[in-house]
């Protein structure tokens, strides 16, 4: 096409809705032969069927890369850019949206076609005003036509989905995002089309046609709704004004905020644009609203390039060509596409370079790089799939294996699946009809075009058929999400319950500061209104972080989480659970992660209230530790003290005394009085404090111990249980005797009593009545009796008797004879046996 560089050069450039598109076409139809050229499948299919309209379907060809309809008469041929034949003549040569040539990923394509594609009558250029300053450099004789737009676009402000307007367009940025808007609306308003470049011609046509008939007033698009499709859009709604470009994430240019809200409104019908969010980085500027309402676009500085003519004598000289730099100050060398990518990857592989020794062979491995990776899947992964494919073009009969072929695409043909499902199988089978479609790579080649055909077209119905059970049915299935920057686009109220609502719809409900997704909602849907309604409540999320800043203690209980680990809970939700300390009365709060949705200043607030009450509840309950921890700490006190001290603080409140057995018998008449004045009692077997026995110190000093220890609270005796059966392990508070177990102040209650029964060393009968109270058994009881240093009178008759041993019992307690002064004191008795704080 490029030897008519003397042909009529026409460049016809304006903003959207001006007609330029409806110009090309007429002055095509009015040629003997034309080629067009367009960014998008959709765009070439759409102008396809005007043209077969007017010309017949024997005399209009469809070329792209997974789709062609090529007549044998066929006198016009409408395109995608990639697909153009270069090597074919036609009166009228067109190239649609040539602004694209300033595109990173495919500029290099279109800014190749502006500089050699001419028909031999005329060619004609369609662009936006940014355009010009290129055409100005690079085609200097072209005769540059601007078009104003027939009517007239106006900024509508701000709106959120619940009150756009009918015959509404909302553009997103993402396949998830056009998913997700278009649940919304089908809760909101009933349904929506869903519009998006990787449709397959045949269900963006149903989809459209739903629209356009009235079935629905609302369309949810990606950005291709920008190139030219031509439909009754009213208004355009922007769910965001960022986008992913395949290298980063960055804002839209004015450019192309402009060409997006350019479809509202058609030919002298006005439109209004706007966003769904009035503030933030969703929210249009001052400068670009004035820009895009008076169709001001920043030129172009330069348009990507890369040889359109490369060099096949070597992979090395293809790809030398192709990363050859433009001489021209207004092109710059394009980004490296994924094919050449591709082509580098494998040209490191021995077995390629040896096939691809030949002009004819590298040739061939080149297109075979040009294979587009319809599913995204990156190019290693896109590298392997092209390496086995060229394998096969590169041996025996030089074609594609039909097993290999017709395996793949068989398992493809299955219509069973969801959306998501269903649209990867069609950008799957896309790569299989782009290799059906090529010459020489299949031995049946129309065959195998027209199987991938069929099973597009069977995926096609299956996915607008989803699509519309999905985006348009009546079901109760809502869906929050955050749209672009701003998460306050539905109406969202908070029940009296804590339920939050949408238009009196059930989306979930608040627990505490946790959203919990309503019951009947679908799996894939969880996790973006878990991430909608954490953005969107955060103000109700706030309130509530006041609101347990000033509750009464009484607001806040211990409890366990699910894995059974002690948790606090504010109004019977868990808000925070208790790890290791530096004590075992001090353990660390460490806040759940609902309330990671706070401010951090609110988050530190709610946890410092939640330690202070901790602390009081430690107190209260078990205030032996705290008061043990500062005697161990306490520069002031005795070694011996500070020992005894330090264990019952660490154990919990009740320690064994043949623990501390050498620091017990250290402490001075002083030392005992603090401990006893603390609630300590130093007793025959253990040293314990009898406030730790109770249900509600038990629980706290197991929770405390599992807090340490990272484990789940260990189950505490039943409240006002005094013998217990014996365990596998023991159980604190409890001192095991055979298969029963004791509690502690019990132990020392019975030591008491034998003691008291005794005269000196003389055989005496102890009173079993307390132990049988209790329910301790006659095994037991005899295992306790000599635990606290009694043995049985062997040689006495009538009831059993026991003999007092003298010495340290087994226990560890040392009996110790009464004093000889003073022996009316009232702690005589006891310091003579060694019992009490004596």
């Amino acid at each position: 096409m490029s030897q008519f560089a003397r042909s009529p050069l026409m460049a016809v450039l304006g903003p959207t809705n001006t007609g330029k598109t409806h110009l090309a076409v007429e002055r095509m139809a009015a040629h003997s032969s034309g080629i067009m050229g367009f960014p998008l499948r959709l765009l070439a299919r759409e102008v396809y069927d005007r043209m077969v309209a007017l010309k017949g379907p024997g005399e209009v060809a469809l070329l792209t890369g997974e789709e062609k309809i090529l007549p044998p008469a066929a006198r016009w041929f409408l395109c995608t850019a990639e697909s153009m034949p270069t090597d074919r003549e036609a009166a009228f040569v067109a190239i649609d949206e040539a602004q694209l040539g300033a595109d990173p990923e495919r500029g290099h394509v279109f800014t190749d076609r502006l500089l050699r594609a001419r028909g031999r009558e005329e060619t004609m250029i369609l662009g936006s005003d940014a355009l010009r300053p290129m055409l100005a450099a690079l085609a200097p004789k072209a005769d540059i036509i601007g078009r104003p737009r027939f009517s007239t676009l106006s900024h509508a402000g701000a709106r959120k989905l619940s009150r756009l307007p009918k015959r509404s367009a909302i553009v997103a940025f993402s396949t998830e995002e056009v998913y997700a808007v278009a649940e919304a609306i089908r809760r909101l308003r009933g349904g929506a089309a869903v519009v998006m470049g990787a449709l397959s011609p045949r269900t963006r046509n149903a989809q459209v046609a739903m629209f356009q008939a009235g079935e629905v007033d609302y369309l949810v698009a990606t950005d291709a709704i920008g190139m030219g499709l031509n439909m009754d859009v009213a208004h355009v709604a922007f769910a965001g004004l960022h986008k992913f470009d395949g290298r980063r994430r960055r804002r839209l240019t004015v450019a192309e905020m402009a060409q997006i809200a350019g479809r509202a409104g058609r030919h002298q019908r006005d439109g209004t644009f706007g966003a769904l969010s009035e503030e933030g980085p969703g929210a249009f500027t001052a400068e670009e609203v004035l820009a895009i309402e008076g169709h001001r676009v920043p030129p172009l500085s330069h348009l990507y390039w890369r040889e359109g003519q490369p060099d096949f004598t070597s992979i090395d000289a293809l790809v030398a060509s192709l990363e050859r730099r433009p001489d021209h100050p207004a092109l710059r060398a394009a980004p490296q596409a994924i094919d050449l990518a591709v082509l580098k990857r494998l040209a490191e592989e021995d077995w390629v370079r040896e096939r691809a020794s030949a002009p004819a062979m590298v040739e061939r491995l080149w297109a075979t790089c040009g294979l587009p990776d319809f599913r995204k899947l990156g190019v290693e992964p896109h590298s392997r799939f092209v390496a086995r494919v060229f394998r096969h073009l590169s041996e025996g009969n030089g074609a594609i294996p039909h097993p290999w072929f017709a395996d793949e695409i068989q398992r493809l043909d299955r219509l069973d699946g969801d959306v998501e499902t269903l649209a990867g199988r069609i950008a799957a089978v896309r790569s299989w009809a782009y290799i059906a479609h090529r010459r020489d790579w299949l031995a049946e080649p129309a065959h195998w075009a027209d199987r991938t055909r069929r099973i597009e077209e069977r995926l096609s119905d299956a996915l607008h058929a989803s699509l519309q059970q999905r985006f348009v049915d009546k079901r109760t299935t809502v869906l929050l999400r955050q749209i672009g920057a701003d998460a306050s686009l539905l109406p969202v109220a908070i029940g009296e319950a804590g339920e939050v609502l949408v238009e009196d719809h059930v989306l979930g409900r608040l627990e505490g500061f946790r959203f919990v997704v309503a019951s009947d909602a679908r799996a894939a849907d969880k996790r973006l209104l878990l991430a909608a309604a954490e953005k969107r409540l955060g103000r109700e999320l706030a309130k509530r972080a006041e609101a347990l800043i000033a509750s009464d203690d009484v607001a806040f209980t211990l409890a366990q989480d699910r894995e059974g680990a002690p948790a606090l809970e504010w109004g019977g939700v868990t808000v925070a659970r208790l790890t290791a300390g530096p004590a075992l009365a001090r353990p660390r709060i460490q806040p759940d992660r609902a309330l990671d949705s706070l401010d951090r200043r609110a988050r530190d607030r709610v946890a410092a209230r939640l330690e202070q009450w901790v602390a009081k509840a430690t107190e209260r309950h078990t205030p032996v530790l705290a008061r043990a921890g500062a005697l161990a700490c306490d520069a002031q006190a005795s070694a011996a003290l500070r020992t005894v001290a330090a264990a019952l603080a660490d154990a919990g409140g009740v320690v064994a005394r043949e623990a501390v057995r050498d620091a017990v018998e250290a402490l001075t008449p002083e030392d005992r009085r603090v401990l006893r004045r603390a609630g300590v009692t130093i007793g025959t077997l253990d040293v314990f404090d009898a406030r730790m026995l109770k249900p509600a110190a038990q629980h706290w000093r197991a929770a405390l111990a599992a807090a340490r220890e990272g484990r789940a609270v260990a189950a505490t005796a039943p409240a006002g249980a005094t013998v217990l059966p014996a365990r596998a392990g023991t159980s604190f508070g409890y001192r095991r005797f055979g298969a029963q177990m004791v509690r502690t102040d019990l132990v020392e209650r019975l030591a008491r009593a034998a003691h008291d029964a005794r005269a000196g060393r003389r055989p005496f009968v102890p009173d079993p009545a307390f132990a049988t109270s209790i329910g301790l058994g006659p095994d037991s009881f005899l295992k306790l009796m000599m635990e606290l240093g009694f043995r049985r009178d062997a040689g006495a008759d009538g009831p059993e008797r026991w003999r007092w041993r003298g010495g340290r019992p087994r226990g560890g307690a040392t009996a110790r004879p009464a004093p000889p002064a003073h022996p009316g004191h009232p702690f005589a008795r006891l310091r003579e046996l060694g019992l009490g704080n004596g």
